[in-house]
């Protein structure tokens, strides 16, 4: 029995420490630079970690079901990685683009509109879960997209060969 205890401490001790250091390796990674992304053309946003965690959040619980990993499932050509971004017409490379895009989706060309099959603001009526977004939630879901290139690199976008 002590030697039950002594492990089961032993493990509680080292998750704690690892729980500690992952927490402060987070925050290393998400550094100024890491959280600075484009706001349009000629103007950067840094985020803060709040708006980091909260765009993460609302990703999740929003764009995952067929943005997971920044693939898209429902069209494996067109990813959220910072090139198929910068390919699209208009490019939705920048926090007002993907807000945007958000707002009223269109084709990679740009040329028509798909707010009728993809969740954005415009369709809110028949994609429930965009009716409560703000702009300040649309602004935290780009940064997201766009923050995390910086942090998994080729994963984000890359494909089932990571998820």
């Amino acid at each position: 029995m002590k030697k039950l205890l002594k492990t089961a401490s032993t493990t509680i001790f080292t998750l704690a420490i690892c729980t500690t250091f992952s927490s402060s390796s987070w925050s290393r990674e998400l550094d100024d630079a890491v959280r600075t992304i484009p706001l349009n053309s000629t103007k950067t946003l840094t985020l803060s970690l709040e708006q980091v965690k909260k765009g993460k959040r609302l990703f999740n619980n929003t764009c995952s079901v067929c943005h997971t990993g920044g693939i898209t499932k429902t069209n494996p050509n067109v990813g959220l990685d910072s090139e198929a971004l910068s390919l699209a017409s208009p490019p939705r490379n920048t926090v007002e683009s993907l807000v945007d895009y958000m707002k009223n989706p269109t084709t990679f060309d740009g040329l028509e509109s798909i707010a009728e099959i993809h969740p954005s603001i415009k369709s809110a009526d028949i994609f429930p879960k965009m009716r409560s977004l703000t702009e300040d939630d649309l602004v935290a879901i780009a940064g997201h997209i766009l923050v995390q290139p910086k942090i998994v690199s080729e994963k984000w976008g890359g494909g089932k060969i990571y998820y």
